[in-house]
């Protein structure tokens, strides 16, 4: 923990990342200046972020405080969830097996790949039109 008793964690998703600062406390949340359910308006995605919280019962034990940028809802609260994940594995050690088995350390790097070309693939000699043209679009 550090001098100021407060830890620090980074969690990404997409194009989402996440600064999360973890204070001991009631369990008040800040995100980028908001309480959680202003940020998060959805009720899927405050239980979801709360989720590594509610697993190692330390839901309502610490203050977050989180700043959020870059892509959507979505995105940011799964940046959100892995990094306190990340921070509650800065409080106890312990916890690391349980939350990697529900997931919770997984980095999901979810991205739009390149668009492959297209691959064609005809038959000996034949025409188009008899069947042997296979096309990929990937």
């Amino acid at each position: 923990m550090a001098e100021n008793g407060q830890i620090h964690a980074i969690g990404r998703r997409k194009e989402a990342v996440c600064r999360i600062y973890l204070r001991p406390g009631s369990g008040k949340w800040d995100i980028n200046g908001r309480t959680l359910g202003d940020y998060f308006p959805r009720p899927a995605l405050v239980s979801a972020i709360q989720q590594p919280f509610t697993a190692t019962d330390m839901l309502g034990r610490w203050d977050v405080k989180a700043w959020l940028e870059g892509g959507g809802q979505a995105g940011q609260a799964g940046a959100l969830r892995l990094a306190a994940a990340r921070a509650i594995l800065k409080v106890d050690e312990t916890h690391r097996r349980k939350l990697r088995d529900l997931g919770f350390l997984r980095a999901m790097h979810a991205r739009l790949s390149a668009r492959s070309p297209v691959v064609r693939v005809h038959g000996s000699g034949s025409s188009s039109r008899s069947g042997n043209c296979v096309t990929r679009d990937s």
